[in-house]
């Protein structure tokens, strides 16, 4: 099995596992290196027949001992704590196609040409707001469209003085 195949699977188990008996799993004791460190991670959760989002949730700094463990959590809270939708149901599961996200480390920027919405996810924060927007998603092409979106979440004015962090991903979907 390979990396992606691994991934995208501890998600789709975690979730599985969650609606149908109410328990977390745990990482088995034999996960790749890859996972074995810390790293934020996102979960998507988009339906396969139409392609909208039903669940997206994640962490941007590492919350758990390791990747493994970032990815049983998010995907669980995707599937079930999203507030824009009501938690998915067991039935829904087949037509659920999952992506995992593994953030790079955040690395603040003083010049926005140094994004690119293929390529980076962006984090703009002022005091306690924070807004993210992952990489290379459909219908954002431009970095002033992907900042747009990050404030709009965050409830940052573009006239307000707020940071700017980029990450890489590396993505595994089904």
């Amino acid at each position: 099995m390979d990396l992606r195949e691994y991934i995208v699977g501890l998600a789709r188990k975690a979730i599985e596992t969650y609606l149908k008996e109410g328990r977390v799993i745990t990482p088995p004791p034999d996960i790749p290196d890859y996972l074995k460190r810390k790293a934020g991670t996102f979960v998507s959760l988009h339906r396969k027949s139409t392609g909208e989002l039903r669940g997206c949730i994640g962490t941007i700094i590492p919350t758990t001992s390791n990747i493994a463990e970032e990815i049983i959590r998010n995907a669980i809270n995707a599937a079930t704590e999203d507030p824009r939708f009501p938690p998915l149901d067991l039935d829904e599961l087949d037509d659920i196609e999952i992506s995992v996200d593994v953030l790079s480390p955040l690395e603040e920027i003083k010049d926005i040409k140094d994004l690119d919405p293929k390529k980076y996810g962006v984090v703009v924060e002022k005091g306690w707001r924070r807004g993210v927007l992952l990489p290379d998603l459909e219908g954002v092409d431009t970095i002033e469209e992907q900042l747009s979106i990050a404030l709009a979440k965050a409830g940052i004015s573009p006239s307000e003085n707020f940071k700017v962090y980029r990450f890489s991903v590396d993505r595994f979907k089904e």
